[in-house]
């Protein structure tokens, strides 16, 4: 499996994560900024929340590591938390 075909079936997984406050998905709400996998399935997702100090921000995480290691190929899953950019409505899917 390449490394593309992974980060396309982690984001495609992400989908399950709901954000608590708006009750959409992680994906759909553009709060996963990217994912990378190399050939081992180590896998590195940078992520968001819609502000900062978010109360649900640990379990928002939590659920994209946990959900993304289920995914086959998915070995070592690090999630980095940013605000760089900030989160804005606009980066949400129509």
């Amino acid at each position: 499996m390449s490394n593309d075909a992974l980060a396309l079936r982690i984001r495609e997984a992400l989908t399950i994560v709901i954000d608590p406050e708006l009750g959409k998905n992680v994906v759909e709400m553009g709060l996963i900024y990217s994912i990378d996998c190399d050939d081992e399935g180590t896998v590195a997702i940078a992520m968001t929340t819609t502000t900062r100090g978010c109360p649900a921000a640990a379990f928002l995480t939590d659920a994209v590591r946990d959900c993304a290691a289920g995914v086959e190929g998915a070995r070592d899953v690090d999630v980095t938390l940013t605000y760089d950019p900030p989160w804005t409505p606009d980066r949400m899917a129509s």
